[in-house]
């Protein structure tokens, strides 16, 4: 195979391994440095007994997110404030033209399912991710973990049990989820206290992510009058110096807040029944950058 041929191949099958490397990272940046490790690693290794190149580049690339996750758990336990994944454009090319399947690659990479894999162990994210989002046979991730089939049936059930008891039920339907995150920003931008609590739960809660790099709360805040008045303050303060853009990030629509044409904070709503369960609001510059207004983000994941 000459060079050419190698590197055409594995971009071929890039999107793929960021798709799999970020559900299992939360973070694209993270998830791109794995990936260029399996270039390296794909580009230099002798390959006369690949037989399938994806389930190969899936096995590296499975493997290095597996070792850079218990890397960077130490490093979430000294986050300053909750954690939330970073930011990314979802994109489901023609090669996955089904709405079904489509629907359950969204809801893998949305921030509701990204938190909750956080809790899960290593070796029980990679046998989600790779079954739940992508419908491996249980026989192909044993040998992508080295892990016998009966063990990772077992890796499997405990981690989807886990996921269901805590992943909230919200709507999915895309359209219905721009309508009301169009409604949820006309309501906030507006300064209108009672359309806004009329779209917000009572339980509602709001978790906000800046690492101590911006200005944010570092406490989750909960019921619908909190939650309300301080989308309300935030919106106030931003009426004259932010501009707002609707993009689809991470699986649905978010509102995108820019000042002087930089990326300050990104707000996704969970929706159930018509309201909202959940805000989520990113501020962590560090997780905005690869955030690009107008033809929207760079980093991509299927």
């Amino acid at each position: 195979m000459t060079a050419d041929a190698v590197s055409d191949l594995f971009e071929e099958h890039r999107p793929f391994l960021m798709g799999v490397a970020y559900r299992m990272l939360g973070r694209a940046a993270d998830a791109e440095d794995v990936v260029q490790e399996a270039w390296l690693r794909w580009s230099s290794a002798g390959r006369e007994d690949v037989r399938e190149s994806r389930a190969f580049l899936v096995r590296i690339t499975t493997r290095l997110a597996i070792d850079r996750l218990r890397h960077l758990r130490s490093r979430r336990e000294a986050y300053v404030g909750p954690w939330l994944p970073e930011p990314v454009a979802t994109e489901f090319g023609p090669a996955v033209p089904d709405s079904a399947e489509r629907a359950v690659l969204a809801d893998s990479v949305s921030l509701a399912v990204l938190v909750v894999l956080e809790t899960l162990s290593p070796l029980e994210r990679a046998v989600f991710v790779l079954r739940e989002a992508f419908g491996f046979p249980y026989a192909e991730i044993g040998a992508t973990l080295d892990r016998s089939e009966a063990a990772v049936r077992q890796l499997g059930g405990r981690a989807k049990r886990h996921v269901d008891e805590r992943k909230p039920r919200y709507e999915v339907d895309p359209a219905v989820r721009r309508d009301l995150t169009e409604r949820f920003l006309a309501a906030a931008s507006g300064g209108d206290l009672e359309k806004l609590l009329a779209l917000l739960a009572p339980d509602v809660r709001l978790v906000s992510d800046s690492g101590g790099k911006a200005k944010a709360p570092r406490r989750i805040i909960e019921t619908s009058d909190k939650v309300g008045r301080f989308l309300l303050a935030v919106a106030h303060d931003w009426s004259t110096a932010a501009e707002a853009h609707v993009l689809e990030l991470n699986g649905g629509p978010a509102l995108v807040f820019s000042v002087d044409g930089t990326v300050d904070t990104v707000f996704q709503a969970e929706f159930e029944d018509g309201v909202i369960r959940c805000v989520y609001v990113i501020r962590n510059p560090d997780k905005l950058a690869a955030v690009h207004l107008g033809r929207g983000p760079v980093r991509r994941v299927e």
